[in-house]
């Protein structure tokens, strides 16, 4: 009896599910239902054992993997904007010419001989950061039992959390170190946020940093401007232009404001309020730390792919665990090209 009722159920719940289906893919309804359990009856003569039950085909409505939230591609324009020098990256490192200065230039010069100025390059090799994902195992029972590419999963989200942490360390090392005049970190200057714990960014503090950035005289083509969450949602909630330019669904990115492209990103670093300093990479913030927003201008930005090298273990090769090993190391840099030049950031005011 309990068998008949499973078939049935089966059956039934075959047919809203491929029904329903079908009429979101503007089909008869009776289509659906009829393909869903002809797929249900024949499908366990091609798949693997355990992946159907009394005919029900389970991953139709358990839900497609759940994964876990990864930023958006779009949020990620502003690291398209760098240039990249992936093929100067021999050995994972990359040399560079450390320009000695520039020669002193006389006027209405009377005096020789001249004297002899010497410019001293130098090589300046910068080695790429190394990423590595810790060994995942996957047993030959899991690849025989479940219903979906196991293998495909892992390696995927081993690459995701492997660029999810190389692109939040690209943006951290791009934000100045602490407050100076050619890096500023600006304070903003707005009302309290609604939970009063911060004050809250306008227009007027994205217009300072680009009055800072035209004291630098650097070029406005390639200024690029990261907003953290905070301070988007601060201008979504107050202004009114900026709500009315968010979004381009084409680009990914929000339109410009004064000079800066903008983009948004969650990742953005975090910075001592009361000292302007920018907290280590990897600590967790304290209360006294608020995010910030990162500008910076896009020719004075490297960024450098290497190589990524998979490491994989076969089951067939431990006999005693019959198990699967899999992981990643991948070589990769994103850093101004001179220390403390055209960059900036805007952090939350503490009230």
């Amino acid at each position: 009896m309990t068998k008949v009722f499973v078939l049935v159920f089966g059956i039934l719940l075959n047919a809203i599910v491929g029904g329903g289906f079908a009429a979101l893919a503007g089909l008869p309804f009776i289509v659906g239902s009829v393909v869903l359990n002809a797929v249900a009856v024949f499908a366990p003569l091609f798949v693997p054992a355990g992946c159907f039950l009394s005919g029900i085909y389970t991953e139709v409505w358990t839900g497609e993997m759940v994964k876990q939230f990864r930023s958006s591609m779009e949020s990620l324009g502003w690291i398209a904007k760098i240039r990249s020098y992936d093929q100067y990256a021999q050995h994972n490192v990359i040399h560079f010419v450390e320009l000695g200065g520039d020669p002193d230039v006389l006027v209405n010069n009377s005096t020789y001989p001249l004297q002899v100025q010497t410019l001293q390059d130098a090589d300046k090799a910068i080695g790429l950061d190394m990423y590595q994902s810790r060994p995942t195992p996957i047993t030959d029972d899991e690849l025989h039992a479940i219903c979906y590419d196991k293998m495909a999963s892992v390696l995927e989200r081993h690459s995701a959390n492997i660029n999810e942490k190389k692109f939040a360390k690209a943006i951290h090392a791009i934000a100045p170190a602490s407050h100076t005049a050619t890096a500023p970190v600006l304070a903003t200057t707005g009302a309290a946020s609604p939970d009063g714990g911060r004050l809250m960014i306008t227009r007027k503090d994205i217009i300072a940093m680009k009055a800072a950035f035209d004291k630098q005289k650097i070029p406005v083509q390639g200024r690029v401007l990261v907003l953290c969450p905070d301070h988007a949602a601060d201008l979504l909630d107050s202004d009114q232009k900026f709500v009315d330019q968010y979004h381009n669904y084409q680009t990914g990115k929000i339109g410009n404001l004064y000079g800066f492209e903008v983009y948004e990103y969650t990742a953005c670093p975090y910075f001592t309020a009361a000292t302007k300093a920018k907290v280590a990479f990897g600590t967790a913030p304290t209360a006294n730390d608020v995010q910030a927003s990162v500008a910076f201008f896009a020719p004075r930005i490297m960024k450098a792919t290497g190589e990524t090298i998979p490491y994989l273990s076969e089951a067939k090769h431990d006999p005693i665990n019959q198990q699967n090993l899999c992981d990643f190391r991948h070589y990769f840099i994103c850093l101004p090209l001179k220390s403390g030049e055209a960059i900036g950031a805007i952090i939350s005011a503490l009230p």
